[in-house]
C-alpha cells in the first residue's frame, strides 16, 4: 500500500479494532449457529471487514446506512452494541429489535442504523428516502445504501439510483461484490465487468475499490460522501470483496474450489492487509494489536454470556413495536 492520507493513531487502531471486533462477532456466531443456539439462517460478513469499517470511517453522526441480509458488520461498525447484536440473534427481549428481527433484520436508529434487509436490494429505496428526507429538511447528513452484486440487477436499485441522481440527494450507494450472488459467480449474472460502469447511465460516477483495502475503502467514500455534502449527488461505488464463509451457515460451497478460497485468505485477508500496513509503518506494535484481540476476545464472551441470561419476549408482546408513529402529512417535491 502507498502512503495515503494522514490518518490519526486513534483512527486507525479504530479501524483495527472495529474489524476484529466484527470477525471474532462472525466467528463466535458460526460457532453458536452450529451449536444450535441460533435459529434460522445466518449470513456471516467474514472476509468483507474493510468494507463496512472503512465507509463507517468516513461518516459522521447523523449520518445513516442501511443493510443488506449480510450487515452484522454494517451494525457493529455503525456502532452497534455487542450485547444487543447477540441478544438479537438469540431472539431475546434485550436484543436490538428485542428479539423480534434476528440476524437478517438488525436495526437501530439511534445510531443510524435504519435495517438491515432480508429482501436482496430492499434496503436502496429506504437510503433514497432518507436522503431525500435529508434535503428537504435541509440536513448536511448523507444516506448510504449498502447491497451486493445480485441487488444492482434489481429493478428497485434502478429506480432509486435514477431518482437519487436527477434529485442530486446526498447518498453513496455501496455494491459489496463478493463474487458471488448465492452460488452464481459474478461472471455469469452480468456482462459488464464493474458494476461501477452502471454509474455512467445514470450520469453519476462510479468507482471501482479494493474492498479488502480498509484505507482505500475509507478515501474512495470520503470522496463520495464530501461531494454528497456538496450538494453535488450520489456516488457509487462497487468494493471488490469476497466471502470467507460460505452464503448462509450450512452451505456446502460446491461453486468454488478450495484453492480459490484458500488464496483469497492466504492474500487478500482484510485485517492482516492492514496489519502489515501498521507495523511496517510503526504505526502499532505488535503487543498494541495483540491486545486489541484479547480485549475484544473477552467483549464477545460477555456479549454472548449476556444474551444467553436474557429473557425472551413475551406472548403479549407479539403485536408490539409493529408500526411507527402515524405520519404527519405528504410530502410535496418541489422542482427547482
Amino acid at each position: 500500500m502507498a502512503q495515503r492520507e494522514e490518518l490519526s493513531k486513534d483512527k486507525l487502531m479504530w479501524m483495527y479494532e472495529t474489524m476484529v471486533k466484527i470477525r471474532l462477532h462472525e466467528n463466535k456466531a458460526a460457532e453458536l449457529f452450529a451449536q444450535g443456539k441460533i435459529k434460522g439462517f445466518v449470513h456471516l460478513y467474514v472476509g468483507e471487514e474493510a468494507v463496512a469499517t472503512g465507509v463507517m470511517a468516513a461518516l459522521k453522526p447523523g449520518d445513516v446506512i442501511t443493510g443488506t441480509h449480510r450487515s452484522h458488520g454494517h451494525y457493529i461498525a455503525k456502532g452497534g452494541d455487542l450485547k444487543a447484536s447477540f441478544a438479537e440473534l438469540f431472539g431475546k427481549r434485550t436484543g436490538s429489535n428485542k428479539g423480534k428481527g434476528g440476524s437478517m433484520h438488525i436495526a437501530d436508529p439511534s445510531i443510524g442504523m435504519l435495517g438491515a434487509n432480508g429482501m436482496v436490494g430492499g434496503g436502496i429505496p429506504h437510503a433514497v428516502g432518507a436522503a431525500l428526507a435529508f434535503k428537504l429538511l435541509g440536513k448536511d447528513n448523507v444516506a448510504v445504501a449498502f447491497f451486493g452484486e445480485g441487488g444492482s440487477n434489481q429493478q428497485n436499485f434502478h429506480e432509486a439510483i435514477n431518482l437519487a441522481a436527477i434529485w442530486k440527494l446526498p447518498v453513496v450507494f455501496v455494491c459489496e461484490n463478493n463474487l458471488y450472488q448465492i452460488s452464481l459467480h459474478y461472471s455469469k449474472q452480468q456482462l459488464i465487468t464493474s458494476v461501477a460502469e452502471r454509474g455512467k447511465a445514470y450520469g453519476i460516477p462510479g468507482v471501482s475499490v479494493d474492498g479488502q483495502d480498509v484505507l482505500a475503502v475509507y478515501e474512495t467514500t470520503k470522496e463520495a460522501v464530501d461531494r454528497a455534502r456538496r450538494g453535488e449527488g450520489p456516488t457509487l461505488i462497487e468494493a471488490r470483496t469476497y466471502r470467507f464463509r460460505g452464503h448462509f451457515e450450512g452451505d456446502p460451497q460446491i461453486y468454488r474450489s478450495k484453492d480459490e478460497l484458500e488464496w483469497w485468505m492466504n492474500n487478500k485477508d482484510p485485517i492482516k492487509l492492514f496489519e502489515k500496513y501498521l507495523l511496517e509503518r510503526s504505526m502499532a506494535t505488535r503487543e498494541e494489536l495483540d491486545a486489541v484481540w484479547k480485549r475484544v476476545s473477552n467483549e464477545v464472551d460477555e456479549a454472548v454470556k449476556f444474551a444467553l441470561d436474557s429473557p425472551y419476549p413475551g406472548p403479549e408482546e407479539l403485536y408490539e413495536d409493529v408500526f411507527a408513529r402515524p405520519t404527519n402529512g405528504v410530502l410535496v417535491w418541489r422542482w427547482e
